[in-house]
């Protein structure tokens, strides 16, 4: 069964190999959001590993220092 569909496969590429080159560019577009959603690990994949310099990082809001005294 997968020799057939090897074989439909070879042939399908190999006779219509025009129109899978012309459709080439559109995929790469199109795969685009997919490769962003997986690299990102979804919507809110930013949060977390704190290498964007957002200002937050060090600080101790549990620290000796947290309700406003002086170091």
């Amino acid at each position: 069964m997968a020799s057939r569909g090897a074989a439909a496969l070879y042939f399908l590429l190999t006779e219509h190999l025009a129109h899978t080159i012309q459709v080439l560019p559109y995929l790469i577009f199109l795969l685009c959001p997919l490769m962003h959603l997986f690299m990102h690990g979804g919507h809110g994949g930013h949060g977390g590993h704190g290498g964007h310099g957002g200002g937050g990082e060090g600080r101790d809001l549990d620290g000796p220092y947290a309700n406003g005294g002086s170091r």
